[in-house]
């Protein structure tokens, strides 16, 4: 295998798990909002910010490849095969945290979802706890801006 594969194979799971994250975790979210809405139907906007928000995680991997996409660039003679598995590591790396955070996301606010649609004041409390899940994401997206920047 040449640097240059596995440095797109790398790539390539960061977008693929991210992504496949982001649809799981809108589904769920997406699923409960369905089903609180023949009960509250009035709570449109808030059921689509949350069912929206395990989506981010897939912006993560996108961003990620457009950072790492630069080593790749014409580099298929110069690539060293140290920067490609750094490339494909972070890649693997990003792309497990982002599919695993953003199904835990889309869990948290599908029983917000509920929650609200069973009538609690629950909206502002499930955004923020929302956020830990996503906070994961964050900090293994902060690692590919830095390992980017290393390489």
């Amino acid at each position: 295998m040449t640097p240059l594969v596995l440095a797109y194979l790398g790539l390539g799971f960061m977008i693929f798990l991210c992504g496949t994250g982001s649809a799981f975790g809108v589904t769920t979210a997406g699923s409960a909002a369905l089903g609180a809405l023949k009960k509250k139907p009035n709570a449109f906007g808030n059921f689509m910010v949350l069912s929206a928000l395990p989506g981010s995680q897939g912006l993560y991997g996108f961003a990620g490849f457009f950072l790492m996409k630069s080593h790749l660039a014409g580099a298929a003679e110069t690539l060293s095969f140290n920067t490609a598995a750094a490339i494909f590591g972070i890649g693997l790396a990003l792309g497990v945290v982002g599919l695993f955070s953003a199904i835990r996301q889309g869990q948290v606010c599908a029983n917000g979802i509920i929650g609200i649609g069973n009538g609690h004041d629950l909206f502002g409390r499930t955004l923020i706890l929302a956020v830990f899940p996503e906070l994961y994401a964050i900090i293994a997206f902060a690692a590919v801006f830095l390992i980017n920047g290393s390489l």
